[in-house]
């Protein structure tokens, strides 16, 4: 062989070496970034840990909370409001009643027709609007104002047949969700705004007053006769339909939780015992915090960057304005530190807020052998392509960790209101226990419903489980809200 062709061998030698070299230096390379993107997943799902003990500690905090902001006002950070509801629905009022249901992003607008005990609700009728991002955050008439002209187009386009008789004004069950000291069953002053509102001048204010206000500059001829916040009409909802219906939960874009309490059990109230011995009680429970709730950076930082940092902690680990958003800050830490979507950080990933909840669920619902609908969501919302199935499958491992948090720690808090009522045990006359849930969350997202329900009844025991019943108590809020207008109307000789 000539010096030529050995050098030539050489030389192809050595170039064979050096692209092994190269390609073994890049699997090492892989192999490491995927390395330190497991060990980021691991780390989050160990903080994330809801075990049985964790959870008790849970409700055990929850229950004694629940007792400081019933003997106080400031007492806890639960705000334990007094709803000035002392009745609920029976099931005998009639008549064409509305509601408004303010509860997030959008409203609604119902006309409900009560036929009395013999015929129950005979006919309901919605109209839905969303509420543009600039009311979110502007002044009070504005939002108002916007949400009176939706009101009046609803009432405009109406049959004859629910006009009202003359001499009698339309009334409005308006279902506020967001933290209110009421003052009466219809008035009640803004605390703070949530769920991403932030409106200064309404705080402090009567929302009924502000409302009443709009309509009349609107000329829309309604009377506002109950101020309710979503989960006391859930309550009230549920109560309409089953009587053995005692607490409401909601779980959508915000959380809350309400519930029947003794009159004597509130040191808080000075004012005449009602009839029924009984007041419901809004919690306001998305804003329960204790050091047993298991926190990690990527809530720390969601809290500080938030319009209200300090606030809602529990409202930030189990609801859907941000379960998405909690995911999305764990798939940009792996994007930064591992290059998890290679080596540029998709520049959609770094948007707040982009991945919504609704959407992690569609991935953590993904069946499909290839997980074609993970691949489609990460194209379509991050203009993240060709995924490989390896991390597909972490992705829908990454919901399974936040969804199965957030559903666990919500049941902890159901179980913490059961022990506040004495209901967490079996008790001798077996009585049931109805809990009735709304939000799109809990009806929506099937991973975290089958998970809050299954905890639920991990943590009360199989004998306690047989009578504690959790309902979907669909739209409870808007027909509620309506049941509860009917139940302090003007008119209820007429």
């Amino acid at each position: 062989m000539g010096k030529v062709a050995v050098g030539a061998a050489v030389i192809g030698a050595a170039a064979v070496v050096g692209v092994a070299a190269l390609v073994v230096r890049q699997r090492m390379k892989t192999s490491g970034r995927w390395a330190r993107a497991m060990a980021i997943v691991k780390e989050f799902e160990e903080k994330c840990g809801t075990p049985e003990g964790k959870l008790k500690q849970v409700a055990d905090a929850l229950t004694v909370e629940m007792h400081a902001g019933l003997a106080s006002e400031g007492g806890s950070k639960l705000k334990m409001l007094i709803s000035y509801v002392d009745s609920l629905p029976t099931g005998n009022e009639k008549g064409v009643f509305y509601a408004l249901d303010l509860g997030g992003t959008n409203f609604r607008v119902l006309r409900v027709e009560l036929g009395g005990r013999e015929e129950g609700i005979i006919h309901q009728e919605f109209a839905e609007a969303s509420i543009p991002p600039a009311l979110m955050c502007g002044n009070s008439d504005a939002l108002f104002d916007y949400i009176a002209e939706k009101l009046a187009s609803f009432i405009d386009e109406e049959e004859q047949r629910f006009h009202q008789p003359a001499g009698r004004q339309r009334e409005l069950g308006f279902t506020f969700s967001f933290p209110v000291m009421q003052t009466s069953i219809n008035s009640g002053t803004l605390i703070r705004w949530t769920k991403g509102f932030s409106i200064d001048d309404a705080v402090g204010q009567d929302i009924v007053a502000e409302l009443t206000e709009a309509l009349r500059r609107k000329g829309v001829e309604m009377r506002v006769a109950a101020l309710v916040n979503d989960t006391i009409g859930t309550l009230a909802g549920g109560r309409y339909t089953n009587n053995d219906v005692a607490v409401a939960v909601i779980l959508g874009t915000g959380t809350n939780a309400a519930y029947v309490e003794r009159a004597q059990a509130i040191p808080k109230w000075h004012g005449p015992l009602p009839q029924s011995g009984e007041m419901v009680i809004n919690m306001e429970w998305g804003n329960f915090r204790s050091s047993h709730l298991p926190l990690t950076e990527y809530d720390h930082a969601l809290d500080v960057e938030s319009l209200n940092p300090g606030e809602q902690i529990f409202e930030k680990l189990t609801s859907g304005m941000y379960l998405g958003e909690i995911l999305r800050r764990v798939l940009l830490k792996m994007a930064v530190e591992a290059s998890f979507f290679g080596d540029v950080v998709p520049p959609k990933l770094e948007i707040p807020f982009v991945l919504r909840t609704p959407d992690m669920s569609a991935i953590h619902n993904d069946s499909s052998s290839d997980l074609r609908v993970v691949g489609s969501k990460l194209k379509d919302i991050l203009e993240i392509s060709n995924t490989s199935l390896k991390t597909r499958r972490v992705i829908v491992e990454l919901c399974n960790i936040v969804a199965t948090r957030g559903a666990r720690l919500a049941a902890a808090g159901v179980l913490g209101v059961l022990k506040k009522m004495g209901r967490d045990s079996l008790t001798e006359g077996g009585e049931k226990t109805v809990i009735a849930m709304d939000g799109g969350l809990y009806e929506h997202y099937t991973e975290y419903r089958e998970c809050l329900e299954s905890t639920l009844n991990e943590l009360i025991g199989e004998e306690a489980a047989a009578t504690i019943v959790v309902e979907h108590s669909n739209d409870g809020s808007g027909i509620g809200a309506a049941l509860l207008a009917a139940s302090n109307s003007l008119y209820l000789d007429q």
